[in-house]
């Protein structure tokens, strides 16, 4: 153990001592001087305060007066976000976890009492806060009512077997529960906690609301084990429902046992509402019912060695008889000096005197005996009672060693023998037995009460497994050692008086274990319908599952009350079941689905090596871990398939439910480091080298605009990025913001919140990410060289059209658009271009008919076949068909052409209606010379503005910038861009003699300039470049009008950045007149195949 020494620093000031954030400080001679610079929130660049990795923080803007140590000048503008050593450590000595259950409910006062209220620190030691709640738990109804019968079906090894294989499935779970409740503080909160920050929201949904129906319908178990010890050892007379047919007995019990259980279970729910601290306060008397009748149980077998009890059993040849209302195991009995018929003959004989009675043929032809029921432990029963004896619905229970005679016996007379009233199998005799295995997680459940829970939650959980282990072994031993095996065998006492089998063997009386057990289930039963409510609770204050926010509310004490109404609800379809070997079957399954994901969340957690992973509990491995969750598996199959198919299916759609509704929780679970394990791994493999062209899709890089209000300016780029998700690609939709990045951090954040709110809205599975960029053009070449990482960057760039770039005097827009289609070539990416794109459809609009028509002037990888294609996937395309129009001149074979192309297209299996366009050589039209002449006339006349304006602005830029004559010399350059966005108000001035006289001389200029603008000529490469976009945009709108889309090769940039405007201006004729056109321009490779 460290020792440390405080040395206090003598100061002039008096110390002041100051409750931070509520809690108490330690002396460490905190001494300082008040810092009135001190600002509290965020700091002067936006970053706000850090939650604390350890301990959530009160609100702290309460203080008055802030004391640092002046030895810590250096750090005391951030000590609000990173407090000192001695704070740290002050709040974590004097943390304390909430307590589990109802106890801070008993002790609720009201909001100022409580805060005046010094937290009580926990003080339960591994004894009394988890071996005993757990041996409380574990042990239960199944231990004293089917126990014997077990022994009796399966034998004594195959029993071995069973609890060999529930105990160690159970034992490998607390090994790695241990293992997750010592890695850190675990706060009240079980196994719903441990999963769900250990697995992520969806599985701690998931299971912690099959941990849930699990303790719910273990309610209902106990419930029906009290009713049945009630209605047939207690007080049989109590019974409604009576029956004297053989086959209307078992459902007249199952009648009895819904009654009685739905008004135990209703008067159970009132006690939970009314007084929970009872319960509590019971809970000691409970357990010590359940010690004193296993005590009395070894007492009991113990005597048997000397003097076993008497417990005669009457056998018919080898069949057991019902022992009730008989005088005597004999078929005669002498009264007086005379010999009359005893009761058993009257019910094989039905009355009459001994020779002439019509009797039942095996009751003539074979002979009553009387065996004893406990032969003891010295008797050797032990040999016969190895075995399994399997038994059939029906079937009566038998002696081997007894001789029988067979023969024919009417089935009125069944209802005289002893038989099995369900069939038997190992597999269901496992389902039956797991239940009294569970229960392991009521020592993680108090981890709010215990004074060391890392110390005590392995030790106790572990030491009561194998208390309960040995308990359970031993007592498969003893049985098989003491009982006769059709007493085993005999589920309710028939033979033996109507006794409790295993209050035969009790010792001073069987009295002993038909009370205890009674109380001890009735009190599992109290403690399940308690700790159930409280879970649910749990689970909807989480707020992961939004139809369970209700049951998070309760009384004003916080007491669940509609989940304790709703518990009730489902524990009551348990006691509609009413049978007590239906019911263990269901719950096992959602336990097991419990301890399967522990042991899952254990190995998740060490294989990931997670730096948070650092368990105080040393004795885990990954390999135990899979092993508990593989047995867990099995035991789930081996009991009930059905039901664990039934209960993986209810886990699956609380799973994929939670998902759809999108849990924003951040809870650092193992399967988010998975995902970033398996992430890794994957780009590392996809880093090897480009796609091959059958694995090629679309992978999105999504520039949107902002407005204003940062909203996204064209959601409709979105809709028809998330119509493209047939390609199953990355999407990552990207914006810019002028600006400094201090200055605009939170106006990126924002942004960032804005679109992936739109993302949300449109159904956009992907990535976001704004870049602040002095230059809006800028920040778009670093999206496109930054985004994406290793093999999964994007590779093509969907960007939309520069609306209003002709009335506008600022040619940063279109320089801009210009520039990221230079940038995209450069990259070699795919660039699509949307126009028009709020007229797309949205993601609600079906199109019953149209056509989707690809104008294919050029190749380019096929990214025009590929594109319909995958739009067509999508419930708004499905039902349009595909054309696909080709451009035929003079000297091509357009017939030939149309073949060619139909094969091509059947090669790559798209299915499309194949025309071919003929265009003939024709003489340049007026209007396209016209066209063009305005096209350059408008260039000129914008130019000359700008240059002007430009005069002004660069006067201001002498006085800040020497070297600004050279970019005089650039008259559009980007430089110059710079002057134009500064503001208004930081443009000045300076006026001379010369400057006067030169801007006079301008003005004067201006008329000879507007002459040189109107005798001006057009240049005949772009009189070509138009005539082509006027002829070819003739043809698409005859042809194409009413489509409902256009896809159409993009020309690319001139080489030379003089003719950029006229450009712009070459698109705009050339897709004139169409409502919906996409420009589409490949990535300079092939993007589909015709090879399998």
């Amino acid at each position: 153990m460290p020792h440390f020494t405080v040395v206090p620093v003598k100061d002039q000031a008096e110390p002041n001592y100051d409750s931070l954030e509520g809690i108490n400080w330690v002396d460490y001679r905190d001494t300082g001087q008040d810092c009135p610079d001190h600002q509290d929130g965020a700091d002067g660049h936006g970053n706000h305060k850090e939650d604390s990795p350890f301990l959530s923080s009160a609100d702290s803007t309460g203080r008055k007066n802030d004391y640092y140590d002046r030895n810590l000048a250096l750090f005391e503008e951030e000590l609000d976000i990173r407090p000192k050593v001695s704070s740290l450590l002050s709040r974590l000595v004097n943390y304390t976890s909430i307590t589990q259950g109802a106890k801070e409910h008993e002790e609720e006062e009201s909001a100022e009492a409580s805060l005046r209220k010094t937290p009580k620190s926990p003080n339960m030691g591994t004894l009394m806060g988890v071996y005993l709640p757990c041996l409380q738990n574990i042990f239960g109804v199944i231990l004293f009512l089917r126990l014997t019968w077990i022994v009796g079906m399966a034998g004594i090894i195959q029993s071995i077997l069973i609890v060999l294989m529930c105990c160690s499935c159970t034992m490998l779970t607390a090994i790695s529960m241990s293992a997750i409740a010592t890695n850190g503080v675990v706060p009240a909160g079980g196994a719903y906690f441990m999963i769900s920050r250990s697995l992520g929201p969806e599985f701690g949904g998931a299971v912690g609301l099959c941990f849930y129906l699990g303790t719910t319908f273990a309610s209902a178990m106990y419930i029906l084990g009290a009713i049945e010890i009630f209605l047939k050892y207690l007080v049989p007379q109590a019974a409604i429902f009576h029956s004297a047919d053989h086959l209307g007995r078992d459902s007249a019990l199952l009648n009895n046992m819904r009654v009685y259980g739905t008004l135990c279970l209703s008067l159970m729910a009132v006690v939970v509402f009314v007084g929970v601290k009872y319960v509590n306060k019971l809970a000691s008397l409970f357990l010590a019912c359940v010690i004193i009748s296993i005590v009395s149980i070894y007492a009991g077998g113990i005597k048997s060695l000397t003097h076993p009890p008497e417990f005669p059993i009457c056998m018919l040849g080898n069949r057991t008889l019902v022992s009730d209302g008989l005088d005597a195991c004999a078929k005669s009995v002498i009264q007086g000096n005379t010999t009359v018929p005893s009761q058993l003959w009257n019910r094989f004989c039905g009355g009459g005197n001994l020779s002439s009675a019509q009797c039942d043929e095996y009751f003539v032809q074979n002979n009553v005996t009387e065996i004893q029921g406990i032969p003891g432990l010295g008797s050797g029963i032990i040999r016969e009672n190895l075995w399994s004896t399997y038994l059939q619905k029906g079937e009566i229970l038998e002696k081997a060693g007894l001789q029988s005679v067979d023969a024919h016996s009417p089935v009125e007379n069944f209802i005289n023998y002893v038989s099995a009233d369900i069939a038997t199998s190992f597999t269901l005799l496992v389902g039956i037995f797991l239940p009294s295995a569970t229960g392991i997680m009521a020592g993680s459940n108090r981890s709010g009460d215990l004074k060391d829970a890392q110390k005590s939650i392995p030790v106790g959980t572990i030491l009561a497994i194998t208390t309960t282990s040995l308990v359970y072994l031993s007592s498969v031993v003893l049985f098989g050692s003491c009982i006769e095996g059709v007493v085993l065998r005999d589920k309710f006492g028939i033979a033996v008086q109507q006794n409790l089998v295993v209050g035969t063997l009790s010792w001073p009386s069987p009295w002993v274990i038909v009370i205890g057990s009674f109380f001890s289930t009735v009190g599992a039963g109290l403690q399940s319908l308690t700790g159930a409510p409280r879970l649910l609770q749990a689970i909807a204050k989480d707020n992961i599952i939004p139809f369970l926010r209700v049951f998070g509310h309760g009384k004003a004490n916080g007491e669940p009350t509609w989940a304790l109404l709703l518990t009730g609800l489902i524990a009551e379809l348990g006691i509609l079941i009413a049978s007590l070997d239906m019911v263990a079957p269901i719950l096992s399954m959602f336990f097991l689905m419990c301890y399967l994901f522990v042991n899952l969340a254990c190995a998740v957690q060490t294989l990931l090596r997670t730096p948070n992973w650092r368990p105080r509990f040393i004795y885990y491995h990954w390999a135990l871990s899979f092993l508990g969750m593989s047995m867990c598996l099995a035991l789930m199959f081996i009991s009930s398939w059905y039901y664990a198919i039934a209960a993986m299916g209810i886990a699956g759609m609380i799973y994929k439910y939670i998902e759809y509704q999108g849990a924003e929780k951040e809870w650092g679970d193992g399967i988010r480091g998975l995902s970033l394990s398996a992430a890794r791994y994957a780009l590392l493999r996809l880093e090897a080298g480009p796609p091959h062209t059958k694995n090629w899709r679309p992978q999105l890089l999504v520039l949107l605009k902002l407005d204003e209000d940062l909203h996204v300016k064209y959601p409709r780029m979105l809709t028809f990025a998330s119509q493209l998700k047939a390609g199953k690609g990355l999407t990552i939709v990207g914006s810019v913001i002028q600006g400094n990045f201090l200055d605009s951090y939170g106006e990126m954040q924002a942004a960032e919140q804005a679109i992936k709110n739109m993302m949300e809205i449109e159904r956009v599975k992907g990535f976001c990410q704004v870049v602040v960029a002095s230059k809006v053009r800028e920040g778009v070449a670093h999206l496109i060289q930054s985004c994406g990482l290793g093999g999964m960057k994007h590779n093509t760039v969907v960007m939309g059209w520069p609306y209003g770039w002709r009335q506008s005097e600022d040619p940063r827009a279109w320089k801009t658009f210009i520039n990221t289609v230079r940038c995209t070539t450069a990259a070699h990416l795919a660039l699509m271009v949307p126009k028009n794109v709020s007229f797309y459809p949205s993601n609600h609009e079906r199109f019953t008919d149209g056509n989707i028509d690809v104008w294919w002037i050029v190749h380019d990888g096929g990214m025009l076949m590929l594109l319909p294609f995958l739009l067509k996937q999508h419930k708004v395309w499905r039902k349009c068909k595909m054309r696909i129009f080709t451009v035929a001149q003079m000297d091509d074979n357009s017939i030939q052409m149309k073949k060619d192309l139909a094969t091509f297209l059947y090669q790559l299996r798209i299915e499309a209606e194949v025309e071919v366009v003929e265009m003939h050589d024709s003489d340049i039209s007026a209007y396209t010379y016209e066209r063009t002449l305005m096209m350059e006339q408008r260039s000129q006349m914008l130019r000359q503005m700008r240059l002007s304006s430009a005069e002004r602005q660069r006067e201001a830029q002498l006085v800040k910038d020497r070297h600004s004559l050279v970019r005089m010399g650039s008259l559009y350059s980007d430089e110059e861009e710079d002057v134009m966005e500064l503001p208004p108000e930081k443009v000045q001035m300076t006026w001379t003699k010369e400057k006067c006289e030169a801007e006079r001389r301008n003005r004067n200029n201006a008329p000879e300039n507007f002459r040189e603008l109107m005798s001006l000529k057009p240049d005949q490469s772009n009189v070509r470049r138009m005539h082509t976009a006027v002829k070819l945009n003739e043809v698409i709108v005859n042809r194409s009008h009413d489509a409902r889309l256009v896809l159409l090769n993009m020309p690319g940039p001139p080489r030379n950045t003089d003719g950029d405007e006229n450009y712009m201006e070459f698109l705009e004729v050339l897709t004139e007149g169409l409502e919906r056109v996409m420009l589409v321009r490949g990535g300079g490779r092939e993007v589909i195949t015709i090879y399998s």
